[in-house]
């Protein structure tokens, strides 16, 4: 019997589905209220992905039906959240609570490096593959497990915002980022990450970049060789 597309329902558009519209706004406000710090570059980034929400929510795009999927990581998930209250992210930690059961929980590798799988994970809430399409911009949320090392890495031709919305983290040993601090990585920047021994931490991201990057986006590990091996090695998930 030949399918008759007229028997088929109709998409669900984003603004059918209060709870993504409210995170969507929440992430805006996000981007609006946290400072600067007096860097123009920094000023543009979060104008941008203000401007690309705007679009999302202005197209009113089909949701994608994703499957749920949970990672051992997400045991400190109630943690996280629970933390989060008590913080100037709240309004937002709110809305993620809410759609909890909506997330999918992914590595974003073939092959994860030994213990990492135990200690991190990230789902993708706008984008190329999240539940709210876009090839403008994607939001995500990355959590990671207390005392999580994550490895160096880059992203080839994306500019990388981090929002800290619960626990405590070092990026390059530089710095310790605490909730409502953002971490701002220009295309191509290495960057490391280590989070506090007892608490689990959630990150906010918002990634820009040309459609083509964003949706052929290889997550990228690099370590220095040993003294033998040559040129570093590069390790691609």
């Amino acid at each position: 019997m030949a399918w008759d597309m007229e028997d088929a329902p109709p998409p669900i558009r984003l603004s059918a589905r209060p709870a993504w519209v409210y995170l969507l706004r929440d992430f805006l406000a996000m981007y609006r209220a946290i400072a600067a710090g007096g860097s123009a570059t920094i000023r543009a980034h979060q104008r941008q992905v203000r401007e690309r929400i705007g679009g999302v929510l202005r197209a009113n795009p089909a949701l994608r039906g994703t499957d749920a999927a949970r990672k051992p990581v997400t045991a400190h998930l109630r943690r996280a959240l629970d933390q989060g209250r008590k913080t100037p992210m709240a309004d937002v930690i709110r809305s993620i609570d809410g759609l909890q059961q909506d997330l999918s929980w992914q590595y974003g590798y073939d092959k994860v490096p030994r213990g990492l799988d135990q200690k991190y994970a990230y789902a993708e809430l706008v984008g190329p593959t999240g539940p709210v399409p876009s090839d403008q911009i994607i939001l995500g949320l990355v959590l990671f497990a207390p005392a999580c090392i994550y490895p160096a890495h880059a992203h080839d031709g994306i500019t990388e915002s981090y929002i800290c919305l619960s626990g405590a983290l070092s990026q390059n040993d530089q710095g310790v980022y605490v909730p409502g601090s953002m971490i701002f990585n220009p295309p191509g920047q290495t960057h490391r990450i280590t989070v506090a021994d007892l608490e689990p931490s959630l990150l906010a991201y918002a990634w820009l970049g040309p459609p083509d990057k964003l949706i052929s986006q290889k997550m990228v590990f690099s370590r220095k060789p040993r003294r033998s091996a040559g040129p570093a090695e590069r390790l691609s998930g």
